[in-house]
């Protein structure tokens, strides 16, 4: 079978997008699960290299992707030719890296709705300079969704063997207390599931955290498990999923990279943030699911400060493309 291609936008050029890309390209690990190509601005990529110190060669190609080569010693690129390096100043918000970072994805997008690539592994970019730019959205997953016309796509961590998704995202903590309901709950357990089955992954567990200190303890310290998870997950196993829970959330993410669950559902943002992140912080990739392509990234930002320092991790990167390779295929075929 022929290794899916994986399209990655080159984000802000005044953050460290580029740098981590050019170095993630120089690993042989990857070229042999997946060819990867690059969409933004030659100058960008070839200051990288300079900053970086790399010889790799640049392979710009149309949007065809004739003539693509898969090995480390080449970056296969569609060359926006739309940015002066000469005006961007390193590690500072810019209108004009905001638009083309925005730039950089809908093209993407396009070769992936047009069936060109088969994934998409995006770089950081920044919501000040999207913002700057007249950009109306604040981060990646909404201009996805946006361009897509997708409604509420689900996020999913994944780090070593452990599977996380999230009952709420960017909500103070108060709120997310208040969205543990009975209903969600359940909608995210079927959802999650059919996400999961999206990935190729039909076997195994789902567990569903606990929201309070030991899962309440039937009441003592708190009702939500009570009132909410409890019911869920009994509805849930009535209608064929498998699915366990509430689990204590000091053990279940630690009972899932073991192999006892093949997900998790956390209940908030930083139960499942704190996990994943702490088993291995440059290696817990975000996966968008539930748009028209699979979309990994890397977890950080732009990381201005030392932007144009030659300085910045390319290990998330590489991993978001690992992971965008192993999933590519059976989500295209299992989307379609």
């Amino acid at each position: 079978m022929d290794k899916p291609t994986v399209g990655i936008p080159l984000g802000d050029i005044a953050g460290i997008g580029p740098e981590i890309v050019v170095k993630a390209l120089k690993d042989k690990n990857i070229y042999r699960s997946l060819t990867p190509v690059v969409i933004g601005a030659r100058d960008a990529v070839r200051q990288a290299l300079e900053i970086c110190e790399l010889d790799s060669r640049i392979n710009v190609i149309d949007e065809n992707l004739g003539g693509m080569v898969s090995d480390c010693s080449t970056i296969n690129l569609i060359d926006t030719g739309d940015i002066d390096m000469s005006g961007i100043k390193m590690g500072q918000v810019q209108e004009q890296c905001g638009r083309a970072a925005f730039d950089y994805i809908k093209r993407t997008v396009k070769l992936a709705m047009d069936g060109r690539i088969d994934a998409v592994a995006t770089t950081p970019i920044n919501k000040e300079s999207l913002k700057m730019a007249g950009v109306d959205y604040i981060g990646h997953t909404e201009i996805l969704a946006g361009l897509t016309d997708t409604k509420d796509p689900l996020t999913m961590f994944e780090v070593q063997n452990l599977r996380i998704f999230f009952l709420s995202r960017h909500v103070s903590l108060r709120q997310a207390c208040d969205l543990v309901t009975k209903e969600r709950v359940l909608d995210y357990i079927e959802r999650c599931t059919t996400a999961l089955r999206l990935l190729g992954i039909n076997e195994g567990t789902m567990a569903v955290a606990g929201l309070n200190p030991h899962s309440g303890e039937h009441g003592l310290f708190g009702n939500e498990e009570t009132y909410s998870v409890v019911p869920a997950v009994k509805e849930a196993a009535l209608r064929g999923y498998s699915v366990e829970g509430p689990i204590g959330a000091d053990s279940v993410f630690y009972l899932a990279n073991i192999g006892r669950y093949n997900s998790v559902l956390s209940l908030y943002h930083d139960q499942g943030h704190i996990a994943a992140k702490t088993l291995d912080f440059e290696k817990t990739i975000a996966v968008t699911i539930g748009l028209p392509f699979l979309r990994t990234s890397v977890d950080h930002g732009t990381a201005f400060d030392i932007a144009g320092t030659g300085k910045a991790s390319a290990v998330s990167m590489v991993e978001a493309l690992l992971v965008a390779g192993k999933y590519a295929r059976s989500y295209k075929n299992n989307i379609s």
